[in-house]
C-alpha cells in the first residue's frame, strides 16, 4: 500500500512526455494470450477454525436486514486523510484506513491519545442507528509492517529483510504480538501485514519486505507473523485481547516481477507461482489469517485485482479461504476498463474491499448504481459483504465497546515498552550477518579508543528505513523517535561503559589515531517503487573515500551497511576489514554494538547468529541470483554467514562495473536537458522531449508530482500552461497562472505539480 507525497525532482517548467497506463492491446502483443489458470493444482485448505453456525446465522440475519446501500457501503473503506466520522455516520462504510505517514488531521507528530479518539470518534459513528441504519462497527486498517510503525514512540524492529537472516520463526511470532498489543492500545484493529512475497529480483524496491527469496522460510514465518498478531486460531487467544486482525498480502506474484519492476509483470509459469509466490500464503491460511490483499501485479499482463481465477477460482473455492479480500491503495483503477471512481469488474472477480483513499464518494455512488442495475449480481455482493461481517465477529467487535474502552485501549505505556524494546534489540543482534572478518578484527575490546564514522551512525531515520512515521521514511530525525537509540547511541554506551572513548565523526576525520573504526553507511530509505532500481551497485563514492582513508592510515576497518536488500559492494568489502550486513534495523540500535564488542572483560557477549535470506551478488552484472538459478554463483551464497570462531578470510574482490546499466532516474532537466532529453522551441511553447517514452501511472497513483525551480522576471501577461502528452489525443493541461502569480519576482522557487492533475486533463 502506498501514501501520497510529492516528488522533488528539479525540471525546467516546459511540457514533457509520459505514457498512458497499461494498454491491453499491447500487452497481448508482448506477452500473447494470458496464461489459462488450473485450480485444480493448487492445494486445498481447510479452515483451522472450528465451524461456528451460531455465528454464521448471526451473519446471515444481519445480512437481511441491510438495505442495498449498507452493504455497497461496507465495500467501500476510505482513507482517514479525506474522510471525516460524519462521513461513516452517513454512508455507514465498512472500513477506513490510514496509509504510511496518515496522521490524525494529517499532523506528524500527534500523540497515541489523538488516534484513539480519533478511532473513538470513527467507531461511535458507524454504530449510530438512526434513521434505521444497522450498526455495523467499523473496522481501521494500517500498515504496522515493522512495528507500528505510523506511531511515534512505537517500538520498530528490522524490516523483513533482517528478520530473514534470523531464521527464527518463534522470535517473528513475538514480534507480532507485540506489535499487535502496541496497535491496539491505540485502537487500531486491522494490520495491513505481513507481507509474504518471495523477493526473486533484488532490484525490486519492496525488496525489503521479503523475509527471503527462499519461499519455505517464508512459509514458516508466514504462519508465525499471522499467529501473533491473531493469535492462534485453535486457542481462546485468537482475536482476542492485544490482537488484531492480519494481512497477507499482495497476492499473488509481486516478488517475481519481469525486471523487479514494482508494480509489474509476473511471466513466471502456473507452477512456479504456486511453488514460489504461493507458500507464503499456504503459511497464512494455515495459521487462520483473516484477510489477503491483492496485488498491483499482473501476471502475464492480467491485473490481480481484476483476475478472478486467482482471487475467487483458487483462493477463495479452491483453497478455502473465507476472510475478506481487500483491495491495495486505488489497485483496483489499474485494471483495463476502470477507473479509481468506478469498477465492478474488481468485485465481480473475488474483490470484497475496495482501498479507495480519495475517490470514495463517486465509488460508492458508481457501485451502487452497479449492483442496482445487475452489473454486480446480488450473490457476489452478499458474499463479499458476508465476508466482511463474518471477520468483524470473529474479533468480536460486535457488542464490544469504543475501542478506548475495549481490549487494552488507552494503555499508552505498552507503547514502546521497555521488553518490547528488548524484543527488538534481540532481533537486531540476530539479524545481523557477518560477511568478511580478516585478521579476526572482530569482536572489538570496548576499552579502546573506537572512532565512529560514516552518515548513518548516528540517524534513526536511516536505520528504520521506509514505512516509518511516513510512507518513504524521509526527512525523519532522531527527535522524532523519543526513547530509540542509534547504532552511535549503543556503540558509546557500550565503549565508555567499559571505560573506553568513542568519538563521534561522520566524515571519518580524527586527530587523534583510533584503535578501531566502525563505519555506518548504506541505502538512504524509501518505499515501493521509488526503491526500484536498474542494477544493485551500491555507488556513493564518499562512503568508499572514508573506508579507505582510514585503511590507508592503518586504522582497523568495520563496515556496517544498512541496506534493503543485497548490493554489489566489493570496492567497500576490499576496503573494510570486517564487514557486517546489519540491513535495516529499527529503533533498537544499541543491538548492533551488542555483538560488535566483547564485554569489558573480553569475553563474547552475543556472537553473530544471522546468515543471509537471500544470494549475494558476487558480479555487478547479477541482477537476478536465486539459489535454483542455472549456473549459481553467488559471492555469499543463501544460508551464508561467519561466527566468532570461523576462520575464513576474504580474497580481493573484482570491481569491474563494466555493462552495468547506471540509474540517473526521473530528472529532465537540471542546468540543461539531460539526454536524450532535448528543448524544442516551438514560438510561444517550448516543448522538454526526445527521451524514452516513460509510463508514469505509479507514480500518478502515488500522488507524486512534477517540480520545476522557476524564476519570474515579470507577471505573466497572458495564461501559462504546463502540459504533458504522449502523442495525439493523449495530452493533459494544467493553468498554473495563478501558481505563478502568487511568486515573488526575482527569486527561485519551486512549484509542485501532481500527476493526478494531468491525468485527470487527459493524459
Amino acid at each position: 500500500m502506498m501514501r501520497p507525497r510529492l516528488l522533488f525532482t528539479a525540471i525546467l517548467l516546459v511540457v514533457s512526455t509520459i505514457a498512458l497506463a497499461q494498454d491491453p492491446a499491447r500487452v497481448r502483443a508482448i506477452h500473447g494470450t494470458p496464461g489459462t489458470i488450473h485450480p485444480e493444482i493448487w492445494p486445498v485448505f481447510r479452515s483451522p477454525l472450528p465451524p461456528d453456525a451460531k455465528l454464521e446465522a448471526a451473519v446471515d440475519a444481519l445480512l437481511g436486514r441491510m438495505t442495498l446501500e449498507e452493504k455497497v457501503a461496507q465495500t467501500i473503506q476510505p482513507s482517514i486523510a479525506s474522510v471525516k466520522p460524519e462521513d461513516v455516520r452517513q454512508y455507514h462504510f465498512g472500513s477506513i484506513l490510514n496509509g504510511g505517514g496518515g496522521w490524525p488531521g494529517d499532523v506528524r507528530k500527534v500523540t497515541p491519545k489523538d488516534w484513539l479518539a480519533l478511532a473513538d470518534a470513527f467507531y461511535t459513528a458507524s454504530v449510530d442507528t438512526s434513521g434505521g441504519k444497522q450498526a455495523i462497527p467499523v473496522i481501521w486498517g494500517a500498515d504496522a509492517v515493522h512495528g507500528h510503525n505510523n506511531i511515534v514512540g512505537a517500538t520498530l524492529f528490522p524490516h523483513n529483510v533482517g528478520l530473514g537472516a534470523m531464521r527464527n520463526p518463534d522470535l517473528v511470532r513475538r514480534i507480532g504480538e507485540v506489535t499487535a498489543v502496541e496497535m491496539a492500545a491505540t485502537g487500531i484493529d486491522w494490520n495491513f501485514s505481513p507481507t509474504v512475497a518471495v523477493c526473486r529480483d533484488d532490484r525490486w524496491g519492496r525488496c525489503y519486505e521479503s523475509w527471503s527469496e527462499d519461499p519455505f522460510l517464508v512459509r514458516a514465518y508466514a504462519a508465525a507473523m499471522v499467529e501473533g498478531l491473531q493469535g492462534a486460531p485453535s486457542s481462546a487467544a485468537f482475536l482476542g485481547r492485544g490482537k488484531v486482525i492480519a494481512t497477507s498480502k499482495h497476492f499473488i506474484g509481486d516478488g517475481g516481477t519481469f525486471g523487479g519492476k514494482d508494480q509489474g509483470d509476473n511471466r513466471a509459469s502456473e507452477t512456479q507461482l504456486r511453488d514460489i509466490h504461493g507458500p507464503g500464503y499456504f503459511g497464512a491460511l494455515g495459521a487462520g489469517v483473516q484477510s489477503v490483499m491483492a496485488s498491483y501485479n499482473s501476471w502475464h499482463g492480467v491485473k490481480m485485482h481484476g483476475f478472478r481465477a486467482l482471487l475467487t477460482d483458487v483462493l477463495k473455492n479452491r483453497m478455502g479461504f473465507d476472510g475478506i479480500v481487500v483491495g491495495d491503495w486505488n489497485g483496483h483503477g489499474q485494471i483495463p476498463g476502470c477507473t479509481n471512481k468506478s469498477c465492478p469488474q474488481a468485485l465481480n472477480a473475488g474483490l470484497d474491499m475496495y482501498m479507495v483513499p480519495e475517490d470514495w464518494k463517486a465509488l460508492y455512488e458508481n457501485t451502487l448504481a452497479q449492483a442496482r442495475s445487475g452489473e454486480i449480481p446480488a450473490a457476489r455482493l452478499d458474499d463479499a459483504v458476508r465476508r466482511i461481517l463474518r471477520v468483524k465477529m470473529r474479533a468480536g467487535l460486535f457488542g464490544a465497546p469504543a475501542p478506548s474502552k475495549r481490549n487494552v485501549g488507552g494503555r499508552f505505556e505498552l507503547i514502546g515498552a521497555p521488553e518490547h524494546r528488548a524484543v527488538a534489540r534481540q532481533a537486531v543482534r540476530e539479524s545481523l550477518v557477518l560477511l568478511k572478518n580478516n585478521g579476526h578484527v572482530l569482536p572489538l575490546l570496548p576499552r579502546q579508543r573506537i572512532l565512529v564514522a560514516g552518515d548513518g551512525a548516528n540517524d534513526i531515520g536511516k536505520q528504520t528505513g521506509g514505512w516509518t512515521l511516513s510512507w518513504q521514511g524521509t526527512e525523519n530525525r532522531n527527535t522524532d523517535f523519543p526513547g530509540a537509540k542509534s547504532i552511535w547511541d549503543g556503540i558509546r554506551s557500550t565503549v565508555e561503559s567499559a571505560g573506553g572513548t568513542a568519538v563521534l565523526s561522520p566524515d571519518g576525520s580524527y586527530s587523534q589515531k583510533p584503535d578501531a573504526a566502525i563505519v555506518v553507511f548504506g541505502e538512504n530509505p524509501y518505499a515501493e517503487f521509488e526503491g526500484d532500481r536498474k542494477h544493485l551497485v551500491y555507488d556513493r563514492p564518499g562512503d568508499l573515500e572514508i573506508l579507505r582513508k582510514l585503511d590507508v592510515g592503518g586504522i582497523p576497518v568495520v563496515a556496517v551497511f544498512l541496506s534493503g536488500r543485497p548490493l554489489w559492494v566489493n570496492p567497500y568489502l576490499n576496503a573494510s576489514d570486517a564487514f557486517v550486513a546489519a540491513w535495516l534495523p529499527g529503533t533498537e540500535g544499541d543491538g548492533v554494538a551488542d555483538v560488535l564488542f566483547t564485554a569489558a572483560d573480553g569475553s563474547i557477549r552475543h556472537d553473530f547468529r544471522g546468515k543471509t535470506a537471500f544470494s549475494w551478488p558476487r558480479l555487478a552484472t547479477q541482477t537476478v541470483l536465486n539459489r535454483e538459478d542455472p549456473g549459481y554463483d553467488p559471492l555469499f551464497p543463501l544460508g551464508f554467514g561467519l561466527s566468532y570462531a570461523d576462520d575464513v578470510s576474504l580474497p580481493e574482490l573484482p570491481t569491474d562495473t563494466s555493462g552495468v546499466q547506471m540509474m540517473t532516474g526521473n530528472v529532465w532537466y537540471t542546468t540543461a536537458p539531460v539526454a536524450p532529453w532535448r528543448v524544442v522551441d516551438r514560438g510561444n511553447d517550448l516543448y522538454l522531449t526526445g527521451g524514452e517514452t516513460l509510463d508514469l501511472s505509479r507514480e500518478s497513483n502515488g500522488n507524486l508530482a512534477i517540480a520545476a525551480d522557476v524564476r519570474m522576471t515579470k507577471r505573466p501577461a497572458a495564461d501559462i500552461v504546463m502540459s504533458l502528452g504522449c502523442g495525439p489525443g493523449c495530452a493533459g493541461a494544467v493553468n498554473v497562472t495563478p501558481m505563478l502569480r502568487e511568486l515573488p519576482l526575482n527569486e527561485w522557487r519551486t512549484i509542485r505539480i501532481r500527476l493526478r492533475c494531468f491525468a485527470d486533463a487527459g493524459a
